[in-house]
């Protein structure tokens, strides 16, 4: 799992941002902003703590992110579509 923003866990779990930090600094986690990065072990600790403020509910699950269709190259772009 790569690093993940504090605001989209936010939006994961349903909650503002500043939820999240606050529970990230409650963990003794340092964040500074909604926009900074946490690792995988930190998301797996902030996790079980959610869920266990929730009653125990699961989070929603990750969603992939949306794929975008690839930008041609340069070569290609530059040369004309076949007929």
């Amino acid at each position: 799992m790569a690093k993940v923003r504090v605001y989209e866990l936010a939006k994961e779990f349903g909650v503002e941002s500043k939820v999240v930090m606050a529970k990230l600094q409650e963990l003794g986690e340092f964040v500074r902003s909604a926009s900074s990065t946490i690792e995988a072990p930190v998301v797996r600790k902030l996790t079980d703590a959610l869920q266990q403020g929730n009653g125990g509910g699961k989070p929603a699950p990750r969603k992939a992110a949306p794929s975008r269709p690839a930008a041609p190259s340069p070569a290609q772009a530059a040369r004309p579509a076949a007929p």
